[in-house]
């Protein structure tokens, strides 16, 4: 059966790849070679909240219904943790203009804009990770077709579909007790300060 937004789900997995993996990458090493250390740091929180999106691949490669509820998840908390840091978006407000400081900025409102439009169209999918009968459904299934040509990619002579799933269930609890952590107890400690970071 042909759907009629699988070339918008592709869209999307090629978006994530751009702004969710390269140009942060490229990003954080340029802000490495210029000192600029509010940068890096921001950059590092992105990594450790962003990391939730290889997790959602790894638990959509098997057919794992909690990889649609953490693929939202990650829409959610990344343009929080882009934003959050009162100490960090003062300093980078104080930078002096640049190419740097262009690009970051530019880079920092696409990945909001992209997170945020993606959780409200994740949210008509997150069925999808309540009923299996419901996962098994074209409308469902076609948001595995990357996670698992990304499989067929880099796994295909190690690792079986449901090996490659228990290392995004052992990353996503991992996730969890981290973000728990955070969130009980770093949190009432330092605020929104990113100081300790």
């Amino acid at each position: 059966m042909d759907i009629w937004f699988r070339p918008l789900v592709w869209m999307d997995y090629r978006l994530g790849v751009l702004l969710a993996v390269i140009v942060p990458f490229v990003l954080l090493i340029w802000a490495l070679f210029q000192k600029q250390e509010a940068m890096q740091r921001l950059l590092i929180i992105y990594w450790r909240v962003a990391s939730l999106l290889i997790i959602t691949v790894y638990l959509l490669i098997p057919d794992w219904k909690i990889g649609f509820i953490s693929g939202f998840a990650a829409r959610v908390l990344i343009p929080i943790s882009l934003w959050f840091w009162v100490d960090l978006n003062e300093e980078i407000r104080d930078i002096p203009q640049s190419l740097l400081k262009l690009v970051f900025t530019s880079w920092r409102w696409a990945m909001t804009a992209y997170c945020i439009l993606g959780a409200i169209a994740k949210a008509f999918f997150l069925p999808c990770g309540i009923s299996d009968t419901r996962m098994k459904t074209a409308f469902c299934q076609v948001w595995l077709e990357a996670p698992q040509a990304y499989r067929d990619f880099f796994h295909t002579k190690s690792g079986n579909e449901g090996f490659l799933g228990f290392l995004g269930a052992v990353g996503l609890v991992i996730y969890i007790i981290y973000l728990a952590y955070f969130v009980l107890i770093r949190l009432g400690k330092q605020g929104r300060s990113a100081l300790e970071q």
